[in-house]
């Protein structure tokens, strides 16, 4: 598993590859279809490996976090109309960890990171067990992983990797450390 990667939707400006990645993101870039905004957007940047089976895969996050609704984080998809994303993202002036689950329409929850600035790493994976996909995050040097989502998704053959937008502009910058795919942790889900 992990391979080798492709992108969907380059940026014109990145360097690197699964070890460490760095981009910057292009105009108005977004992954979300219809709920609540009605638009559907399949423009942003997803550095992505073919992923089959039960898996995690984790990485760590910085990104320039400054305008409304900048994020960067993990990727899994199916296609257009089936994915997730789950990362950090910019909105009303804080930094929040975010999950999108997309089944046909976009579903959207948030989790406000106070005392988390722009530029602090945030550690995340994502765990697919069968047809469930639960997600966590961890804060700078917290080695605790705190749940955010678990919700059904489907089984099938995918892709995962790493994904960064900015929806209300260009330039937003991500750099991504130690993405890696492999094994699914244990299945324990309220673990010490």
């Amino acid at each position: 598993m992990g391979a080798s990667y492709t992108w969907l939707n380059e940026p014109s400006v990145w360097t690197g590859d699964a070890r460490h990645l760095q981009l910057r993101t292009e105009l108005e870039t977004d992954f979300w279809r219809e709920t609540f905004y009605g638009f559907i957007r399949d423009s942003g940047h997803a550095y992505l490996t073919p992923v089959r089976g039960d898996f995690t895969a984790s990485v760590t996050v910085t990104g320039a976090y400054e305008a409304l609704y900048d994020q960067a984080g993990l990727f899994l998809r199916l296609d257009d109309h089936r994915w997730i994303k789950a990362g950090i993202e910019f909105t009303d002036g804080l930094m929040h960890f975010s999950v999108v689950v997309t089944r046909d329409v976009s579903d959207w929850s948030v989790i406000p990171l106070h005392g988390v600035s722009p530029g602090d790493e945030i550690s995340m994976r994502l765990t697919r067990h069968g047809n469930a996909v639960r997600v966590q995050f961890s804060t700078g040097s917290n080695t605790t992983w705190q749940m955010a989502r678990l919700c059904p998704f489907t089984d099938a053959d995918a892709q995962i990797g790493v994904m960064a937008c900015s929806p209300q502009r260009a330039g937003f910058t991500a750099e991504f450390r130690d993405l890696i795919v492999g094994p699914p942790v244990s299945r324990q889900l309220h673990a010490d």
